[in-house]
Order: C-alpha cells, then sequence, then structure tokens
C-alpha cells in the first residue's frame, strides 16, 4: 500500500520568504530539502502547476504584476519547440535589493521555482538572468547549483549567465534579445517571449520573487498563499527600505499592509515629507497620502503609481524634492536604449529642463512645456521604460507643485544649491552585450 508523505508544516505569519534564514548565510540544499521536495521531472506541461498558482492568486513581483498562471498556459500552449524558462534576476532597479537579498540568502528556493516553472510549461531549459556586477548573487547561485549537481539529478539543465548592469537589460524582450546573441535591448512586439523567444522557442520570463512564491506555493498550497494579502492580491511582497531611514532592509509583508507601517520600521530619521512607492519608475505620495495608503495596486494605481518592483524611499523633512527627482531623470535620460525618438529625445528635453529648473535657472512657462512634452512622450516607446518615467515626472508635478513653482522664479530652496543627495543613481555606461 502506498502513502502520501505528509505535507510541511508551513510558515506562519508574514514572514515566508525568509523563514528558514536564520544567519547571514545562505541556506544549504541540505536545510532546504527538510521542507521542500524535489521538484518533478516533466517530458510534458504538468497543468496542475499551474491550476495551484492559479488559484494562489499569485501575480508577478518583477514590476508588471501580470498573473502568473496565464504566463505559464501561455507558454505550455505553445506549437513550436520545447519552451525555455529564464529567471530574471537584473534588478536595474537602483533602490531595489530583494531579489539580490533573496538570491544570496535563499537561492534553492528560486531555483526549485524555476524547475517547477519549467514542469509547468515543460521546458527542457533554464537561464538564470543576473547583472553581472551583482557577484554576490551569482556567486550563491552558483554555490547552489552546485550543490544541486553533487547531490540529485537535474529536471532541467540550468545555466547562469551574467547580465549588462543597464537597467532596460532586464525587459524581458531585451533579456531574450541578448540571450539569442544581440544587444540587451527591448525588441518590437509582437511576438512576445511566450510566442517566441530564446532560440525562437516559447519562453517564460520570470521575476526571481515570483519563482521563490511558486516553490512556496507547491509546498503548503493556494489557501496557505492566500491566507495573507488581499483578496485581489493575495500572499507577501519584498519591499526594499531605502533613503533617510535608520533601518534601510528588505521587509517582507502582506500584501495591502499600510505603508505607514512599514516606513515606521524602517525608522525615518529626520521626519516623512514624501515617499517614492514603486522604484524610480514609480511615483511620490506626499505625507498626507502616506498616512493612509497601504501597498497594493488597488490602492496605488488611482493615486497614479503602483506597487511596481515594490521599492520604498523616504523623502525626509529639508531635503528637495525637485534636486532628488532631477538627479533621477537625469539618469532615466541616459539609461534608454537608444531607439525610439519619444524616449531619447524626449527624456533628454525634459531632463535638461528640469535640471534648469531645480537650479533655478529657468522660466515658469517651463513647468507647462514638461506637462506637454510628458503627454507627448506616453505610450510611444517600443517598450514600457518612457511610460514608467512619465508616470515619476507627473508625480513630481503634483506632489512638489508648490517647490516647482518656487525654483521656476529662481527661488531654488537651500537644499538643492547646496547639492546634498540621498536616492542612489548610478552612472550609466554603453554596455549592452
Amino acid at each position: 500500500m502506498t502513502t502520501t508523505a505528509p505535507r510541511p508544516e508551513a510558515p506562519h505569519g508574514s514572514r515566508r520568504l525568509f523563514a528558514a534564514v536564520t544567519s547571514n548565510a545562505a541556506t544549504t540544499l541540505a536545510e532546504h530539502r527538510r521542507t521542500y521536495r524535489v521538484p518533478p521531472v516533466a517530458s510534458e506541461p504538468v497543468a496542475a502547476i499551474a491550476a495551484l498558482v492559479d488559484a494562489a492568486g499569485l501575480r508577478g513581483r518583477g514590476g508588471a504584476g501580470f498573473p502568473t498562471a496565464i504566463k505559464l498556459r501561455a507558454v505550455a500552449s505553445g506549437r513550436k519547440g520545447k519552451p525555455v524558462v529564464v529567471v530574471n534576476g537584473t534588478e536595474g532597479e537602483p533602490l531595489s535589493s530583494k531579489d539580490a537579498t533573496l538570491m544570496r540568502l535563499q537561492p534553492h528556493l528560486v531555483l526549485d521555482g524555476a524547475a517547477l516553472a519549467a514542469a509547468a510549461v515543460g521546458a527542457t531549459q533554464i537561464y538564470v538572468c543576473i547583472d553581472r556586477e551583482n557577484t554576490a548573487s551569482i556567486a550563491a547561485m552558483q554555490r547552489a547549483l552546485d550543490e544541486r549537481r553533487r547531490a540529485e539529478p537535474m529536471a532541467v539543465p540550468i545555466e547562469i549567465l551574467g547580465s549588462p548592469p543597464r537597467y532596460v537589460a532586464g525587459e524581458e524582450t531585451a533579456l531574450v534579445h541578448w540571450i539569442n546573441g544581440g544587444d540587451a535591448k527591448p525588441t518590437a512586439t509582437p511576438p512576445r517571449p511566450f510566442e517566441r523567444g530564446v532560440d525562437g522557442l516559447p519562453t517564460l520570463v520570470d521575476n526571481v520573487e515570483t519563482l521563490a512564491h511558486i516553490t512556496q506555493i507547491a509546498a503548503f498550497g493556494s489557501d496557505w498563499f492566500r491566507s495573507v494579502g488581499t483578496d485581489a492580491e493575495p500572499g507577501t511582497i519584498l519591499v526594499s527600505m531605502r533613503g533617510a531611514v535608520a533601518k534601510p532592509a528588505v521587509y517582507e509583508v502582506p500584501v495591502g499592509y499600510a505603508l505607514s507601517d512599514v516606513i515606521g520600521h524602517a525608522a525615518p530619521t529626520d521626519g516623512v515629507q514624501a515617499v517614492l512607492v514603486g522604484g524610480y519608475f514609480g511615483s511620490w505620495l506626499d505625507a498626507r497620502q502616506c498616512a493612509t495608503m497601504h501597498l497594493c495596486d488597488a490602492e496605488l494605481r488611482p493615486a497614479g503609481g503602483g506597487l511596481g518592483c515594490a521599492a520604498v524611499a523616504v523623502l525626509p523633512v529639508g531635503a528637495c524634492g525637485v534636486f532628488e527627482s532631477a538627479r533621477v531623470l537625469a539618469w532615466m535620460a541616459a539609461e534608454t536604449a537608444g531607439q525610439c525618438g519619444a524616449c531619447v529625445n524626449g527624456l533628454a528635453a525634459i531632463s535638461q529642463t528640469f535640471t534648469a529648473l531645480a537650479f533655478g535657472r529657468t522660466r515658469p512657462a517651463d513647468l507647462q512645456l514638461l506637462h506637454r512634452w510628458a503627454a507627448q512622450v506616453e505610450g510611444r516607446g517600443a517598450c514600457r521604460f518612457p511610460d514608467g518615467a512619465i508616470r515619476f515626472l507627473r508625480s513630481v508635478l503634483d506632489v512638489f507643485g508648490d517647490d516647482l513653482d518656487a525654483h521656476a522664479k529662481g527661488m531654488p530652496c537651500a537644499a538643492s544649491t547646496r547639492g546634498a543627495s540621498l536616492l542612489p543613481v548610478p552612472v550609466s555606461r554603453e554596455i549592452w552585450r
């Protein structure tokens, strides 16, 4: 008589993805296997996996928030050869460190999730793409992969690739184009990767946090996953807290958690003037909004923003939101792939005008130019990069409107004239391969 192995005890509360982490070292394969079974080997798509993910209501954690089960089924239904799974660990958002932290501390959750996704779509190859300058994550994932090769049969071959250190390299068509030997720049769609991706095969591109959640859903069930979060957006999210806080870190909280509470955990050092939610392609919220807003798209999108990659940065009282935003807009203009006129010329003009405004070297009429250019650029790029930049710009014009008026009248604030910077802005380099 055969018996079904008992389901392992699931983590309680909202500490889930990091429940097994007891130190700053990565969980070993032996520790991981005490809770999680070896993923199945499947030559054809395993529909039950997609059904379980669907029942759990998992949405992608890479920024777009697209239902994961729909992506799995779209790739599984492809008719042009065996699919490929691409694990997106590029994390080009400067404010985000959640994916790097997850890969460094819980690499086996990610690798199991990739193997389960491969079984769900019937894939025969997995590529794990990580920013090549993120050497700590690459090393942790490689050590975990080596452990597996020594200890257990691999369901599907896995290869780790170091991707170019550019934000747009993480866009799914750009990543696929780079794996295929081209520049890591977005390509025209259709076809999307699920139709024709790596080597012309149906390709699933999923964020590392999304895949880690799949591992836990497979182990503990959809009801357990839905036991926290909201009905429309269940589960937990990893929030990267930055800015003027005493405890910058990655926090795991239920979707729908109060923004003011997660800010409180991070301990603001000089009060809260405004908060940037969703990273540089998210939006600013003023202190009043922060007091009532929750971390879910259902509330953030009507306010003009979105959860995005769940990166949050606190701007303290006394800092200059105009100056900080000018620095971010300059980075955005430098990060374009250089393929679309609206993005290249539009973002450059916006950045130059906004920077001049930040230092009181422009006219009040230029504020109207920024509004006009925002309308002209939005929706005209080959990818969503310019749309994210315009979303950020619109929130700046809204939240810092009074400050912008003063700057435009030649009265820049003391914080901007000092040039003291708070938000991290990487140096953009022409590296696409």
